[in-house]
């Protein structure tokens, strides 16, 4: 297998800190909007005249809300720990691609570059030398 020289490293390293923070920024808007849907949807209800309804909506949005963000934070700080070049974002990377890997299509797509990057014999040595630096 051919190995990543440093130049070839960084370009990677960058385009995969980026693809972490915007997908994952992606899936907390959806969450963001599912709670603007729930609420809305409840605001109609508690109009035509059942109050409860946006209470009951609200709650599920709310949820709906914190479980994407629990869901999206995690690679957020991935991808924000590769761009920095650190040590802890090249290991909670390879922790989420791995998760990744069953998140058919995309993740898989992200879990498998993921691998092929951070899995190098060229990404120790390169994020030792960053975080040195």
């Amino acid at each position: 297998m051919n190995q990543l020289n440093e130049r070839e490293m960084d370009q990677h390293v960058t385009v995969l800190g980026w693809l972490y923070v915007v997908t994952n920024a992606i899936f907390l808007l959806v969450g963001l909007c599912g709670l603007l849907f729930f609420v809305s949807i409840g605001s109609l209800a508690a109009y035509e005249g059942d109050p409860t309804a946006l209470g009951v909506l609200s709650i599920i949005g709310v949820v709906a809300l914190v479980f994407f963000a629990v869901l999206s934070l995690p690679g957020i700080l991935a991808g924000y720990g590769l761009l920095q070049r650190r040590q802890w974002g090249r290991i909670l990377a390879l922790i989420m691609g791995i998760l990744n890997l069953f998140n058919v299509p995309i993740g898989t797509l992200l879990g498998a570059y993921t691998l092929f990057v951070l899995l190098q014999n060229s990404a120790e040595p390169y994020f030792a030398a960053q975080e040195a630096a």
